[in-house]
């Protein structure tokens, strides 16, 4: 991994976005490929979803919809260890998501005047598995468990054909959505998913096949980025999710090859993978590389681990002490960030930038990816400076409920006039004194 040093420097939080490294992707640019994409899918409905199908998957779904019967094999199938280890990632997710559901509260401001916030459910969700470079059972689970503990009334999901599997999603993926229920699922993948989710799809009859959804979540490639980006708006999206990122802040307490193997365990999703050590321990960063150099070559994945590695994105930044090195996590705000620093619970919790905080030697990323009980649907590319991660939050709208009696409305009706006078906006002072002629 390259370095930069940063010793001796003192640099703001702009400066500091600008020398951190960051993969590059244009979603931006994707848009003039998706667009047409997803106006086809709009036009056309399922005869388009089979085109495109053909197209990107190089295989031919005479219906889109996977059928009850091979959900209810793939569970049968479904190996037992694998099984055992999604039953309890659902039941640790299903107890940190049940925590985020949110309760009516109801603001008395004075007699007869409330406002009461109400918590309501969409009404119903697309959630996008991926189905390219590996198997992301663990996806079905984080998309569809807070979804489910936020009420959702109707669940879809899609993942895309696979011609080794006949034209179905990925057996696994599809016995992860039976053991959780979902029964609504599409052999979809890219942005024709998207579309399909946001505009519904009809048949060659004009039958609606695929009803629209309110909001689209799940983490892809830049395609699928692009398109949530192009049909935000019509529906709702979780973020615009990038290549995966690991940051890790760390001390010469820190064990080398430890931080090695988390480094290397998110560089096996994506040649595009972000992996940036920061550390005020040179020796620490030299017994990385060391350890480095013989994990990558012993991994399965080791091609794509080593580009992931080697790339602009990924570093190892030298810093004079952890305060500056918090500075840098901060503005560089990973998707995942470890902290292995000598009292890494005090450091942890001053973090302000980070999609997720990993806290000691014993929390890894990969822990938080399966079985941690947090969701491993993160902002990516920055955007945990202003972004969470996806959430029961994601699928619930604050709803205010306005209930003002006669005696309440006279009170505070000279002030909406004199607001509305102010604003040039006589009628809505008009709307309020209408009531007391």
């Amino acid at each position: 991994m390259r370095r930069i040093d940063l010793r001796g420097q003192h640099l703001d939080a702009a400066s500091l976005r600008t020398v951190v490294p960051r993969a590059d992707v244009d979603v931006a640019s994707a848009l003039a490929v998706v667009a047409p994409i997803c106006e086809d899918v709009r036009a056309r409905g399922t005869a388009a979803l089979r085109e495109l199908t053909r197209r990107f998957d190089g295989v031919d779904v005479p219906d889109v919809r996977v059928p009850a019967a091979a959900l209810a094999r793939a569970l049968e199938e479904l190996d037992a260890d694998v099984r055992a280890a999604l039953e309890e990632s659902v039941r640790r997710a299903r107890l940190v998501h049940a925590d985020q559901r949110r309760t009516e509260t109801t603001t008395r401001l004075a007699s007869g005047a409330t406002v009461t916030e109400r918590w309501v459910p969409v009404g119903r969700v697309g959630l996008y598995v991926p189905g390219g470079r590996a198997v992301y059972p663990s996806s079905v689970v984080m998309n569809v468990v807070p979804a489910q503990e936020a009420g959702v009334a109707s669940i879809a999901v899609a993942s895309p054909a696979q011609r080794e599997h006949g034209g179905l999603p990925h057996p696994t993926i599809l016995a992860a959505c039976a053991l959780l229920g979902v029964q609504e699922v599409y052999a979809v993948g890219g942005a024709q998913a998207v579309a399909m989710f946001a505009y519904g799809a009809r048949d060659e009859d004009g039958a609606l096949v695929v009803e629209p959804v309110d909001v689209v979540t799940g983490p892809g490639n830049v395609y699928v980025a692009s398109a949530k980006r192009y049909v935000q708006g019509v529906v709702g999206i979780d973020s615009e999710a990038g290549p995966t990122e690991i940051a890790v802040l760390a001390d010469d307490t820190a064990d080398a090859d430890h931080v090695a193997a988390d480094l290397v365990s998110q560089a096996e999703h994506d040649p595009l993978a972000a992996a940036v050590l920061v550390t005020d321990s040179e020796a620490l960063a030299d017994a990385v590389d060391a350890a480095l150099a013989v994990r990558v070559p012993a991994a399965r994945h080791a091609e794509r681990i080593a580009q992931a590695l080697a790339g602009e994105q990924s570093a190892v930044v030298l810093v004079d002490d952890v305060e500056a090195g918090l500075a840098v996590v901060d503005a560089y705000a990973a998707e995942h960030l470890e902290v292995q620093t000598a009292d890494a619970r005090a450091v942890a919790a001053r973090v302000r930038g980070a999609g997720a905080v990993f806290v000691g030697p014993h929390s890894p990323v990969s822990l938080g990816d399966y079985c941690a009980g947090s969701n491993h649907v993160l902002p990516t590319g920055g955007t945990a400076l202003h972004t969470g991660g996806l959430s029961v939050q994601t699928f619930l709208r604050g709803v205010h409920v306005v209930d003002y009696d006669e005696p309440a409305l006279r009170e505070v009706a000279a002030h909406v006039v004199a607001l509305a006078e102010a604003e040039d906006l006589p009628a809505h002072g008009a709307a309020v004194t209408a009531r007391f002629a």
